[in-house]
């Protein structure tokens, strides 16, 4: 690491903590040419993860879209924001850990449904009508008697 000082290319390290806030770590530093303390922050490069649409266009992943869509679906239910973003959170590591660089919607909204169905049914079958975009009521109720015989 540079100091900032005098530029010399070599320093120790006098002071290491961890930032909850930033999920970084803070490094205190000392120059070993001029003697003088800076400090540096530490934090892991992560990719963004890509998100093809139905019309082929490519948007960066947003947590945010997974909340707004599952709380309209779980609307007077009986669910919690946290349960919410429980599911949100839980996608978005499965995501990051997976190493997934591009990801379909298509992929995203069945993993949403993974983790609504033992939550809420009816939430479950709100977020299904919306998301599987159903063109008469036949494709619907037998969508609904899938669900029954499972």
């Amino acid at each position: 690491m540079k100091c900032i000082y005098c530029g010399f290319e070599d320093s120790k390290v006098v002071d290491s903590r961890s930032t909850v806030e930033t999920n970084s770590i803070r490094r205190r530093r000392e120059c070993l040419n001029c003697g003088k303390r800076f400090t540096t922050y530490e934090t892991v490069e992560s990719t963004p993860v890509l998100v093809v649409k139905k019309n082929g266009s490519i948007q960066p992943f947003d947590k945010n879209k997974i909340i707004n869509g599952v709380i309209k679906a779980c609307e007077k239910r009986p669910v919690s924001l946290a349960q919410i973003e429980g599911i949100a959170d839980d996608i978005e590591k499965e995501l990051n850990d997976g190493l997934v660089k591009e990801i379909r919607s298509i992929k995203i909204g069945d993993m949403v449904m993974e983790r609504l169905k033992p939550l809420d049914d009816v939430a479950y079958i709100r977020f299904a009508s919306v998301y599987r975009q159903f063109k008469d009521v036949t494709n619907f109720i037998n969508f609904l008697s899938d669900i029954e015989n499972d």
